[in-house]
């Protein structure tokens, strides 16, 4: 039996297989992403559903000439696969290794680096300028998840194509999901398009019983298609806007999506291809389960399970504080961004509907709707991911911070989250939230500390952050009981000091773990004994503690997972370089840079940030003691 798959070693190799064997190439392309990605972790479920509609696209289009801008890019596996990138799976989402998403650094097929949704149509749109200005004549495909037509980004860029006289292709790939299932009007829309049976029967009888009659007759019927479809599906949105629609079609079907691709690209205009594919099809678990399998770690292919154990993690903890806050004040009210799942907010939804609030893709509105309702009264918890809030800045500092109202933004995955690379990591929000007025940020030494900065956050009446990480909390240092102040830092342990050799560790959130470490590295090597403050508040920061304690050591240390551009340990450097300006100040942080795909561990060794090159750094600061 033929491997066909084996046979696709370069971009444009899909034109050598022969059509009949296209159902064969699915099923061995599908057989191959379950395989890796049990092994390495990644996107499985969104890949899975777009293995027809990939083979349909590059059959059709001519990379790289051709350009294709995924939206997200968690669904171009099979797209990597077909440009002969089939060896750098194994090193899938891997330190050094191939990224899982596209990336134009990594293969001239990889039209525009993605990562965060909604962003095709407008990027696609100009690439069609730059191709129009400079007299070329490639075809430009925006691929877009009906999930991310949530995002108001997708609105703004199909209400600039609506005006284009040339050809721009945007595919439309509709399962119904974007990782929680789809919610609000254009969800609804879509459903209706896709069960309006009249519609689609009268279509299909129309097609198959003119196509061999005269050609008049299949113009006047082309001709009429916009009012037939204007009475059998009300709205017509696309062609409305003036955009043409073709579909739907059957996105699980090779020659169907080639064939549209084809009639699309003939088309001086730009025109929506309506596809509908499943996600996770092809392998059970996956179609069961499509969230659970969207970014999926290591599992058992027979089972679906994960190979390791899950621990308790930060996001588990917030979880469940969030049950207790919704039982003890019904003016609690929970905001995510198509994120139920990811933030842990699914269980708060199970028992609070009415106060649960999953506004699609759109973490903008997020923040207003909430700025909103803090103003009516309730108290809103905005979860999200640090990587995604900073799409929301305006709305942050205009919406929220200027009215000064009390919306908690409970940040996940904020500093380090590692496979997913430079579009996720979390580095950037101490800076950009610390950057505007009324804003507090906030970061949990440990699981203990997270329950006690949520209680306080929703009491504070302000707005504020609390910043925690992705994977599993720290459970080190014992419970502290003491009520939270505001702008207060922690004394951890409070070593011997001394002009000479004191040093002060002055750390935020996760570091504090990496700090005790460094702290025994310290011991160990050289016997100082070093002071360990929790930050808990990253800003504005314990400047109290700071004119009590540095008299009493010759180094301060900050010590954090962000960018050191706007971050904990620059506002701290300015104002001691203000009040003690004879202090000498060490800031460890991440470098001014986005951070490629690894795993953590790796990642911050390479960055300077594991507790070894923390601790070579101070010694290295204090020269010959």
């Amino acid at each position: 039996m033929s491997n066909y798959l084996d046979q696709i070693n370069h971009t444009g190799d899909i034109k050598k297989i022969p059509q009949s064997a296209y159902p064969e190439l699915a099923g061995e392309i599908r057989q191959f992403l379950i395989e890796k990605v049990s092994v390495t972790g990644g996107h499985l479920a969104s890949n899975l559903g777009t293995v027809e509609l990939t083979m349909g696209l590059h059959l059709a289009l001519n990379l790289p000439e051709d350009k294709i801008v995924w939206d997200v890019g968690h669904q171009s596996y099979t797209h990597k696969l077909l440009t002969g990138r089939k060896a750098g799976f194994d090193t899938l989402r891997q330190y050094g290794g191939m990224a899982g998403f596209p990336r134009r650094r990594e293969s001239d097929c990889d039209a525009f680096d993605v990562g965060h949704a909604s962003t095709s149509i407008s990027a696609g749109l100009g690439y069609v300028k730059a191709r129009d200005l400079q007299g070329e004549k490639y075809t430009v495909v925006s691929v877009i998840g009906d999930g991310a037509l949530t995002g108001g980004l997708a609105y703004e860029g199909l209400n600039n194509a609506a005006r284009l006289d040339t050809n721009f292709i945007i595919v439309l790939n509709d399962n119904n999901r974007s990782i929680s299932e789809n919610v609000g009007g254009m969800s609804r829309y879509l459903e209706r398009i896709r069960t309006s049976n009249s519609y689609l029967d009268l279509r299909d009888k129309v097609y198959y019983s003119l196509r061999d009659k005269s050609p008049e007759v299949v113009e006047k019927i082309r001709r009429t298609k916009n009012k037939l479809k204007s009475v059998l599906l009300p709205g017509m949105l696309f062609e409305n806007l003036g955009i043409t629609y073709l579909g739907p079609i059957d996105g699980m079907d090779t020659n169907a999506v080639r064939a549209a691709m084809e009639q699309a690209k003939h088309i001086r205009k730009a025109v929506v291809v309506h596809v509908i594919t499943k996600k996770g099809e092809g392998y059970l678990p996956a179609e069961n389960h499509p969230a659970r399998f969207h970014g999926t770690a290591p599992f058992e292919i027979e089972s679906g399970l994960l190979k390791k154990s899950s621990k308790v993690s930060y996001t588990d903890i917030f979880s469940t504080v969030m049950i207790k806050m919704g039982q003890r004040d019904e003016k609690v009210v929970a905001v995510t961004a198509a994120m139920a799942d990811g933030t842990g907010l699914k269980r708060f939804h199970n028992i609070y509907p009415h106060r649960f609030f999953d506004v699609g893709i759109a973490e903008e509105h997020a923040v207003t709707f909430a700025a909103g309702m803090a103003a009516g009264g309730l108290k809103p918890v905005v979860a999200v991911y640090s990587t995604f809030l900073q799409r929301a800045y305006d709305e942050i500092a205009h919406d929220v911070c200027m009215q000064d109202l009390p919306v908690v933004f409970c940040v996940d995955r904020a500093g380090l989250v590692g496979a997913d690379g430079e579009t996720h990591q979390g580095v950037l929000d101490i800076s950009y939230l610390s950057s505007i007025p009324n804003m507090t940020v906030t970061a949990p030494k440990n699981k203990w500390e997270l329950s006690d900065l949520i209680k306080f956050a929703l009491k504070y009446g302000h707005p504020i952050a609390i910043r925690y990480p992705r994977g599993e909390v720290y459970d080190g240092l014992e419970e502290v009981r003491e009520p939270i102040v505001y702008g207060k830092s922690e004394m951890v342990c409070h070593g011997t000091g001394g002009r000479k050799s004191g040093v002060l560790l002055f750390a935020v959130g996760s570091m504090v773990e990496t700090a005790v470490l460094v702290r025994e590295l310290l011991l160990q090597e050289k016997g100082i004994d070093a002071t360990i403050v929790n930050a808990r508040f990253a800003w504005p920061f314990d400047t109290e503690m700071l004119d009590l304690e540095l008299p009493e050591h010759r180094l301060l240390v900050t010590m954090e997972e962000n960018v050191l551009s706007g971050g904990f340990g620059e506002h701290v450097e300015a104002w001691v370089s203000e009040h003690h300006p004879d202090q000498e100040v060490l800031r460890i942080a991440v470098p001014d840079e986005f951070v490629e795909h690894g795993a953590v561990p790796i990642l911050k060794e390479k960055l300077g940030l594991d507790p070894e090159s923390i601790a070579k750094r101070i010694l290295e600061q204090l020269g010959d003691l």
